[in-house]
């Protein structure tokens, strides 16, 4: 039987939406207000979902203890108070859209799992703008 266990996290950060192969007016007309030169902010809300077999000796799909620092370590030490365009390596060359975080965190959160446990990652950019990323 599998269970899914989920831990809350958030993180704040400025991005902007913008590709340097596009015109400036191509970069308005697609990405509007979040194409901002001087960047703009979110206060992110994550919700880390791990799915598997419950263990016999311990009761735990996963120790949340386990999980929460892979959450800070990972994550919020990354990405809390940064600049996503010019701090975070992984948005050098990759647009920081939400759909582009969420995988980039599932990327950085899977390797530290173990390999039997499934993971799902949420990403709240605004209370009602949200996606999730599975694998």
């Amino acid at each position: 039987m599998k269970v899914k266990v989920s831990r809350k996290a958030h993180f704040n950060a400025a991005h902007r939406l913008f590709r340097k192969d596009w015109s400036n007016q191509k970069n308005e007309e697609i990405f509007g207000k979040c194409n901002n030169p001087n960047f703009h902010g979110h206060n992110y809300e994550l919700i880390v979902s791990v799915i598997g077999e419950i263990d016999e000796e311990t009761g735990y799909v996963i120790d949340m203890k386990i999980l929460k620092d892979i959450i800070k370590e990972e994550v919020e030490d990354a990405f809390d108070h940064k600049n996503l365009n010019l701090e975070v390596p992984e948005f050098k060359t990759l647009n920081p859209t939400a759909e582009n975080i969420v995988v980039v965190i599932y990327n950085k959160i899977k390797p530290k799992l173990d390999p039997k446990l499934e993971l799902e990652i949420t990403l709240y950019e605004t209370p009602r703008n949200f996606v999730t990323f599975s694998g």
